[in-house]
């Protein structure tokens, strides 16, 4: 082990005791595209001794130009991202247990997720879930890393409860739909992907060190134009989250429903609870049903059928991916209609 680590434990601030911290320690990351591969691969390699990957989609082409744990084996596989991940990590470091989770993280599951880490890295592309890991990390008492990129800029700030401002200390009120731009609207350039994952996974580090040198700024930086700055920005007495800790974004009721995603003309559509705790999708027994009505394939992690123009990708719990509409309404009537749950 210390021949591996042997590069960053001659750097002082860890040296020996370091590494064998960092070997004990839980890290969450929530999300596994740009920011997600990055932060996982750079960890994995630091020796950070579990990680749990928690990601919703699967590996399309178009992201291999900044996604960097994938290939096209993957999108040929149609595997999950999460899935993938975790295969290409267990070959650089058998050492790191690294758990997979092909979930669309909600506000039951991420209770049980942040229970069980150190510390969670927000990979996301919405804002809905970064307030969802904001109230959670406050109320249990984490710390968490907010990360974003688009286009050619980033930025990055540690939340540390009880010490640095949360996120809605920064942006009180959740965007409204169609006022931020996506990756699929503004494009996304790798570099600065590998910049802001290198800030926020060099932060991790410190932050399970518990060293002095942690960052309670936000980090802006924009490689295109050759700007970068450092915003310190106050704690809020009045914020919902960390001063009145009211958290509504976990308190949402977690029943049947449909998100669209992100720019890819394709919505998400999720079964109530109760009906994925009854029963798991028989992959087989839908294929059966569906054959008739256009081409189907499936694997152990999800089913992917096109039927009258639609793309349909089914994962276990019955949480189905349709590509073809942006229209909500249009998806659910296709999943009631072909999926039937």
């Amino acid at each position: 082990m210390l021949e591996r680590y042997s590069r960053q434990t001659l750097f002082h601030p860890i040296g020996k005791e370091g590494q064998e911290r960092l070997r004990a320690a839980k890290v969450a990351i929530v999300g596994c595209g740009a920011l997600g591969t990055v932060l996982a691969n750079n960890l994995c390699r630091a020796g950070v001794g579990h990680l749990t990957i928690a990601d919703r989609d699967y590996i399309e082409i178009h992201n291999l130009q900044r996604q960097i744990l994938f290939d096209e084996e993957d999108v040929e596989k149609h595997l999950p991202k999460a899935i993938a991940a975790r295969e290409k990590l267990r070959r650089i470091n058998s050492e790191v247990e690294v758990e997979a989770l092909v979930e669309d993280i909600d506000a039951e599951e991420i209770e049980e997720l942040v229970a069980g880490c150190d510390l969670l890295l927000d990979a996301t592309d919405n804002f809905e879930t970064r307030y969802l890991i904001n109230d959670v990390c406050i109320k249990q008492k984490r710390p968490w890393i907010y990360t974003g990129v688009i286009a050619s800029y980033g930025v990055t700030m540690n939340i540390i409860p009880g010490d640095t401002p949360c996120l809605r200390c920064i942006f009180p009120e959740l965007p409204a739909p169609g006022t931020t731009p996506t990756c699929d609207t503004a494009g996304v350039l790798n570099g600065i992907v590998g910049v802001m994952s290198g800030i926020a996974s060099t932060e991790t580090l410190k932050i399970l060190l518990k060293s002095d040198k942690i960052s309670r700024e936000m980090v802006w930086l924009d490689l295109w134009e050759n700007t970068s700055e450092r915003i310190e920005l106050p704690r809020m007495p009045d914020c919902p989250t960390c001063g009145q800790h009211h958290y509504e974004f976990l308190e949402t009721l977690s029943g049947s429903k449909s998100t669209s995603l992100c720019g890819r003309n394709a919505v998400q559509v999720r079964p109530a609870r109760q009906a994925t705790e009854k029963q798991r999708i028989d992959f087989p027994g839908l294929a059966a049903r569906l054959q008739a009505l256009g081409s189907v394939q499936y694997n152990e992690f999800l089913l992917r059928c096109v039927i009258e123009g639609y793309e349909l990708t089914v994962f276990p719990d019955a949480r189905t991916i349709i590509k073809g509409t942006a229209d909500e309404q249009i998806a659910r009537t296709v999943y009631a209609r072909y999926i039937g749950m």
